[in-house]
């Protein structure tokens, strides 16, 4: 061969190479992003964990997997109910109980100010269409405000759900919970394949049900199965749509609740195996917190929020109770208490990097709670690594303290309630 006269045809080759590598690079950064949750109601890790779940397990082998909590600071202002509810809204609002002030299945008087993840999303995206798969019609009519002005008038513009209080199509008879799930899973898998909505949430009741009826025994255990091909059903359609459209899913899967000992058929209370959740996601790339850091279930609220890349108003990523599953994490569980002196108070938080600072806030009013501002004031900047702080209080009067936690990537809050009483209560 002439190497004179090939030389052009290896560059030109070369600079198509590298064009196309380029272009391939290029399509990667541009796939649609979206994300779908499901909610598998009642079941406690230790038995996920020992039941037969080929689908779920092949979802934790292409990504991860682990343990958590809910029920938010037992003891302490945050405290909230093991209930299915209480425990969706968690996952949707990402703050606890004394924040979206739902405390139970009648979800009289939700807060709204906490914006759902449904919401957050149509601030950013209104055009573009999310769904909700469930049984309830709560969930979407009374959690998500689906319509509601005080809940900023959003839409969920796909739903397949109503069918427990449809009593014609499904007569309350044995197994009609069974029913219902098999069906919201079908009409879920076959709208993502078709519709594709940015943002998703599916229910499946079943498991709870059976938790309920026998307590953790074989029927709960098949029931559990069950969920675990419904689950499969609608995974298949995710891994569809990024088969065959340039689209990038993220999906987490997790329950509202653990189970109560001896028998598991009741939940509500504050026992570490009520409290004790789990959660599934379909990526590989958790960061570490995830794996190791015990991530209470409002997490997923601002893992979901980070992924679809939302823009969260500041004064809403005060209120968040939880710590982003993917990408960097800087500062995790925060805690704070007034001193015996009755003069300071003592903060501490766990740290996830050696360099940096966090700056720490702090309001004695809570007008979030109504739609207004709080005003924050700087009041100590301390290196990330130290763990610990001190504020000194004496010259300010109050009886409340809501303290805000600012790293480099990410943000918490905690309360000093002294009186026993919020504000406004």
């Amino acid at each position: 061969m002439n190497i004179r006269t090939s030389l052009p045809l290896i560059l030109f080759t070369i600079a198509l190479l590298l064009v196309h590598a380029g272009c391939t690079q290029q399509a990667d950064t541009e796939k649609e992003r979206k994300a779908i949750f499901i909610i598998v109601d009642g079941i406690s890790a230790d038995i996920l964990e020992s039941v037969d779940t080929p689908n779920i397990d092949r979802i934790i082998e292409q990504g991860a997997y682990t343990r958590g909590w809910l029920g938010g600071k037992a003891g302490r202002y945050s405290q909230s109910p093991t209930v299915s509810a209480v425990g969706y809204n968690h996952v949707i609002t990402g703050v606890w109980s004394n924040k979206h002030n739902v405390y139970d299945n009648d979800i009289e008087a939700p807060n709204y100010y906490y914006w759902n993840i449904f919401r957050l999303f149509k601030y950013n995206y209104p055009e573009k269409p999310v769904a909700i798969y469930s049984s309830w019609l709560d969930n979407r009519t009374k959690l998500a405000g689906d319509g509601l002005p005080e809940a900023g008038n959003i839409h969920i513009d796909i739903h397949f759900d109503g069918f427990d209080v449809d009593t014609l199509a499904f007569p309350h008879d044995y197994g009609y919970v069974q029913k219902i799930d098999d069906h919201v899973s079908n009409m879920a898998a076959q709208s993502i394949k078709a519709d594709a909505p940015y943002l998703s949430w599916v229910y499946i009741w079943y498991p709870d049900d059976t938790g309920h009826r026998y307590g953790e025994v074989e029927e709960h255990f098949e029931s559990i199965k069950v969920a675990d091909e419904q689950v499969g059903r609608i995974w298949d359609a995710v891994q569809y749509r990024m088969e065959n459209y340039n689209e990038d899913w993220l999906l987490m899967i997790t329950t509202d609740h653990g189970r109560r000992l001896p028998d598991g058929s009741g939940h509500g209370g504050q026992s570490e195996r009520e409290r004790t959740i789990w959660i599934v996601s379909g990526k590989a790339d958790m960061n570490r917190f995830f794996h190791v850091g015990h991530p209470p279930v409002t997490s997923i609220y601002q893992t979901v929020s980070r992924f679809l890349d939302l823009d969260v108003p500041e004064s809403l990523k005060k209120e968040l109770d939880g710590i982003p599953l993917i990408g960097e994490v800087s500062i995790s569980d925060a805690d704070a208490f007034l001193n015996e002196d009755g003069q300071t108070i003592d903060l501490s938080w766990t740290a996830w990097e050696d360099d940096g600072y966090v700056r720490i806030h702090l309001t004695t009013t809570n007008e979030f709670r109504e739609g207004g501002e709080d005003t924050y004031q700087l009041i100590s900047e301390v290196p990330l690594s130290e763990g610990r702080a001190s504020l000194d209080i004496r010259d300010i009067e109050s009886d409340f303290f809501k303290i805000v936690l600012k790293a480099k990537h990410n943000t918490v809050n905690n309360w000093v309630v002294i009186s026993g009483d919020e504000p406004g209560d």
